[in-house]
């Protein structure tokens, strides 16, 4: 046998592989991971105001990328700062990655939770977790996850938080531990 021929045999199993391959998926439609990945939408480096039903300011949004999903309408957020108004001042809350409802009525921040009252409020309040979930129009925010609240000369500890943004009444669910600093208050 000749190379010639030995390449020929060679050439023709290749094409014989690659025509069955063919063959076979011939009826399979194109994978839709990436078309579930598509937005309707994407902004980058962005402030959005939302109003409430009185047209009051409810919350305002800055953001590097905000991504819309054309399956079910919901807004996903890279690094968001969400300034919600409160009677003393606004809170400031940041997170790694953010995701709102599609009605608006809902936001969930997830990655290194960070809320922060107004620095010029009698009080200053802060705290730190790991998710949050925020319904604005109840001027909410809740979570299950370990928490920590500081308060000039006081540092709460526990686990899960339900905080009215707007009257700054704060609720450590369970495991609560406090720990007195007066060295901290000012």
């Amino acid at each position: 046998m000749s190379w010639r021929t030995g390449l020929g045999v060679l050439l023709l199993v290749a094409a014989l592989v690659s025509g069955w391959s063919a063959w076979r998926m011939r009826g399979r439609d194109a994978p839709t991971a990436a078309q579930a990945q598509r937005s309707d939408y994407v902004l980058r480096d962005f402030e959005l105001v939302v109003l409430g039903k009185d047209g009051a300011e409810s919350v305002r949004l800055q953001a590097p990328q905000l991504r819309r999903s054309r399956e079910d309408q919901s807004l996903d957020i890279a690094t968001p700062l969400f300034l919600v108004p409160a009677e003393q001042g606004p809170w400031r809350l940041r997170a790694d990655h953010g995701w709102v409802s599609p009605e608006a009525d809902r936001v969930r921040l997830d990655g290194n939770v960070a809320g922060d009252s107004d620095p010029a409020a009698g009080m200053p309040t802060s705290f730190r977790t790991t998710r949050l979930e925020l319904l604005p129009d109840q001027d909410l925010a809740r979570t299950d996850q370990p928490v920590e609240l500081r308060q000039p000369g006081i540092i709460q500890t526990g686990t899960g938080l339900q905080a009215n943004l707007k009257s700054r009444q704060y609720r450590l669910l369970s495991k609560v531990r406090t720990r007195y600093e007066p060295s901290a208050r000012r």
